[in-house]
């Protein structure tokens, strides 16, 4: 009688330096340090913003988070037929744009959500380097447009500081390095409703929160209501965020620099 030995299929070798997880959801090592980062940077620009003397050092920052925020109100202004009589960017006492016309219900929500939408996306840049090195072009500029606004010295020197420090991280790790530069202005982004509402609370800027606006337009719910709804409304967008990151993103750090190799590399 023939014996017969049995054997078993063969173990596919994994593929060198690719870290698999058991789930979609489930971060990798290098997404997992990403998470510490993010709740970090958030606590740091919540003491920075609001400290005298510090708040004074991201100008360039706030400029374009304030920027951005009320560009978004200009562009619902203008598709709605209204017509702009005067934007104020300034990062001391805030941003303000003056409309005539257009539909008042659209234009003012505007710029909490357009803020949300264009800080997730800088938040993602954060997870890969080749977004992070897209996603800088429109940092970089974004920065310099408000400065035609801008007649303060200091936030001038500032801003071509902050421009030379973007273009240093270019050459650090092959660039890798520009993903915390852009999380760190995509937190900033999502959460401008709390930067908001504090510089109204706390430094009593001229130009009020849009929570304050929101409160005249419907005098039944409370500032601080419309505040928390807000908070709450960029809370559930930055954890939607984190989560696409954690599941599109999957690369490790050394498959990352490849892949950002493509474009520019450095």
């Amino acid at each position: 009688m023939e014996a017969r030995t049995a054997t078993r299929p063969p173990l596919e070798t994994p593929s060198a330096g690719v870290e698999h997880s058991s789930a979609p959801l489930t971060p990798t090592s290098d997404q997992i340090v990403a998470l510490y980062v993010t709740i970090s940077m958030s606590v740091i620009i919540f003491g920075v913003w609001n400290v005298p003397g510090l708040r004074n050092l991201i100008s360039p920052l706030k400029l374009f988070t304030i920027g951005l925020h009320e560009l978004c109100h200009v562009v619902v202004a203008v598709l709605t037929g209204g017509r702009i009589l005067r934007m104020t960017i300034d990062p001391h006492i805030g941003g303000a744009t003056i409309v005539e016309g257009g539909y008042p219900k659209l234009i003012l929500p505007a710029g909490y959500i357009g803020s949300t939408l264009v800080g997730g996306a800088f938040v993602l840049a954060g997870w890969d380097t080749l977004m992070a090195k897209i996603m800088s072009f429109f940092l970089a500029i974004g920065m310099l447009m408000p400065l035609r606004l801008v007649r303060d010295k200091m936030t001038i020197l500032l801003t071509f500081m902050y421009e030379g420090l973007l273009i240093g991280f270019w050459f650090i790790d092959h660039g890798s390095a520009l993903r915390w530069y852009c999380l760190f202005v995509g937190i900033m982004n999502i959460f401008y409703v709390i930067w908001d509402v504090a510089d109204d609370r706390f430094f009593h800027k001229t130009n009020d929160s849009d929570t304050t606006q929101f409160e005249l337009m419907y005098p039944s719910i409370r500032q601080h209501v419309w505040a928390l709804l807000w908070i709450a409304f960029s809370v559930a967008w930055i954890i939607g965020f984190i989560l696409i990151g954690i599941f599109a993103f999957k690369m490790t750090s050394e498959e990352m620099r490849k892949q950002a190799d493509t474009f520019l590399p450095t």
